[in-house]
């Protein structure tokens, strides 16, 4: 029996500012089931408050605490692994004044610190490349806070945090020893823990295979792929991962699971 729901939003409840047709009645549906619902999302760049505003301007009601995003996933992580760490970030101001807050010691240049946070950056330039070349050495850990490669927009796909940890990771010549955000261990345990269900209890819908989906189908969990994103039907041919459902929109997902 399903009872949570890990929901992503970029490219399933919406694509840019554009709510996907029936999305806010399917997630009330599933409310209606007694189905607890998270919003789950590799957008690294907003707070869940933002979230909360967001989706209210879309007509779905929810709490910061079922708005799980990277930002906040990273931010635990640091909490937990390096609460006192000089830590230099390659990412939006919005992620910097969120670790900031959270009591996260940031420093102005990669020599400075003994963490890297790496991140969506849209100032992400070659100056960039040259400050993580000159200042991170094997000793700093670099974490990235997604691998999302590309982002879905109203317009098309942008590079996400995923093209840029890899430009850095080329850069210093070596692997972020930690990508956070989906499909990483970190973020099912926290988003499981959030609805207060098993594994078995829960299903996983997303727009992207090698994320959304790798997630939900790594921890035992019932997964939907929407194509509504980024994944299309080439995409799921070539794909290691076989979701339990192949869905046109969010829209569908209450008569398919009831």
């Amino acid at each position: 029996m399903i009872r949570g729901a890990i929901v992503d939003l970029d490219g399933c409840v919406y694509r840019g500012d554009s709510l996907v047709p029936g999305a806010a009645t399917a997630i009330e549906r599933l409310r209606e089931r007694g189905v607890s619902v998270l919003f789950c999302s590799n957008n690294p760049t907003k707070t869940p408050a933002e979230y909360v505003d967001r989706l209210a301007n879309l007509g779905i009601e929810v709490t910061e605490r079922m708005v799980l995003p990277a930002s906040t996933v990273t931010r635990d992580y640091l909490r937990e692994h390096h609460p006192e760490a000089p830590t230099y970030v390659v990412g939006s101001d919005s992620l910097a004044a969120y670790l900031r807050a959270s009591g996260q010691s940031l420093v102005t240049h990669p020599r400075e610190a003994t963490v890297c946070v790496v991140s969506w950056d849209d100032r992400f330039d070659y100056g960039t490349m040259a400050d993580a070349l000159d200042g991170i050495d094997e000793e700093t850990t670099v974490i990235g806070t997604d691998p999302d490669r590309t982002v879905p927009t109203d317009d098309g796909l942008l590079p996400g945090s995923g093209a840029i940890i890899a430009a850095i990771a080329g850069t210093i010549g070596r692997d972020p020893d930690r990508v956070l955000g989906k499909p990483a261990d970190e973020t099912a345990r926290a988003a499981l823990d959030r609805l207060g269900v098993t594994a078995a209890e829960c299903v996983v819908v997303g727009d992207r295979l090698d994320t959304d989906l790798e997630m939900g189908a790594r921890n035992g969990m019932t997964t939907a792929l929407v194509r509504t994103g980024v994944s299309d039907d080439a995409a799921l041919a070539e794909s290691a991962v076989d979701p339990d459902y192949v869905l046109d929109s969010l829209a569908d997902l209450p008569d398919a699971l009831f």
